[in-house]
């Protein structure tokens, strides 16, 4: 009971941050029909940052930093890259996908240098303490993970429902030629999307390479690949099908990894790929995610 109540929590934990990475992904679908691939580099950066500003300014201070920075550093790829590879034109959104695939690469190899083969502390206040909740004990940075990101999809998700620019976004994913007719300023509303993913990412960053992790390497980017099943799996047009996709990879890894001895006949690597397996066997059954609208396109 100790080993399943322990995995329950560090799934939650997971899939609470996947859900920070997950949500981005949707939101820039959303608004501009691009799949984003830059996610990677985008958190790989913000990582950066909190690791090399934490001893001079704080956690809190870093932190604040590399959110404003990340978001400032996705909305001018969109801005400045992407918008000027077809606009806004939905027609575009095949290239501008591929573009993302290239930024990523000059992105990452850039940090990956600067990073070097170190290990970086990200100076986080939770560092390897750990809380006894009953007869599971948990890391204090699970726990902060849950929180955080719960107070940060909720803030996301009372943008989209209650201010000018949700409405925005949700007019442009519906039709993008009818908002443009309405007002709707539509490279305002992708570069805003752009840069809310960004800050999501920075923070998501935070809790990736928190305990147990030893800390931010060059290779931690890729990590954001595990959310996109996520992504995939609730239907890349929705945000409540992102935090639902999110919780389930997050828990299948999770209950993969605290049951790999049960589960050796499928192969000790099994938990770096159970997520896509997951994403495989859900879209078999429904091609267009879990919370796709009807009539949306397979992705």
């Amino acid at each position: 009971m100790t080993g399943f109540l322990d995995s329950l929590l560090n799934g939650l934990a997971l899939g609470s941050v996947y859900a920070l990475i997950a949500l981005g992904f949707v939101t820039i679908f959303k608004a501009s029909g691009v799949l984003s691939f830059t996610h990677g580099s985008l958190l790989l950066l913000g990582g950066y940052l909190v690791a090399v500003l934490h001893d001079d300014i704080g956690f809190a201070g870093a932190l604040a930093v590399a959110v404003l920075v990340t978001a400032a550093a996705a909305g001018a790829v969109d801005r400045l890259v992407l918008q000027r590879v077809g606009g806004t034109d939905p027609h575009a959104a095949h290239v501008q996908t591929i573009v993302t695939i290239g930024i990523d690469i000059v992105l990452v190899t850039d940090l990956a240098r600067r990073i070097g083969g170190d290990l970086l502390p990200l100076g986080d206040p939770w560092g390897s303490a750990v809380t006894d909740l009953g007869p599971v004990t948990v890391a204090d940075s699970r726990i902060a993970a849950i929180l955080v990101s719960a107070v940060a999809i909720g803030g996301a998700f009372a943008l989209f429902r209650f201010t000018p620019w949700g409405l925005s976004l949700r007019a442009a994913a519906e039709d993008r030629e009818a908002a443009a007719l309405m007002g709707v300023r539509l490279t305002r509303v992708r570069t805003a999307a752009w840069c809310l993913a960004g800050c999501l990412a920075a923070l998501a960053a935070v809790f990736l390479v928190a305990f147990p992790a030893p800390g931010l390497e060059r290779t931690t980017g890729q990590i954001a690949l595990k959310a996109f099943p996520a992504a995939i799996l609730g239907g890349m047009t929705s945000p409540v099908g992102a935090l639902v996709g999110s919780m389930l990879i997050g828990l299948t890894e999770a209950f993969v990894a605290g049951y790999q001895s049960d589960l050796h006949v499928l192969g000790e690597g099994f938990g770096d790929v159970a997520p896509y397996a997951v994403m495989v066997l859900v879209l078999l059954v429904r091609p267009a995610g879990l919370f796709a609208a009807k009539g949306a396109a397979r992705v």
